[in-house]
């Protein structure tokens, strides 16, 4: 699935990501003005169970569900 990807800076230079399919806007719920673009039209598996690169755990449940993945607190990046 094409996606784009954003990132959220958080306390002690930890990453939040969030990703949509390529092209959507960023849900209502999920807008934040702390949101940075970081890549767009990137190839992931969204069967993966994990997307360790950016701490998302069933990605494609989350995209199902809500329209977009998003980081877990435990799962924040460097």
């Amino acid at each position: 699935m094409r996606v784009d990807i954003y990132r959220r800076a958080e306390a002690q230079g930890r990453y939040s990501h969030l990703v949509v399919p390529e092209g959507r806007a960023i849900p209502q719920e999920a807008i934040n003005t702390d949101w940075e673009n970081e890549l767009r039209g990137q190839d992931l598996d969204e069967t993966a169970a994990l997307w360790p690169q950016y701490g998302i755990a069933a990605p494609g449940r989350q995209l199902q569900e809500k329209g977009y993945a998003i980081t877990g607190v435990e799962r924040q990046t460097r």
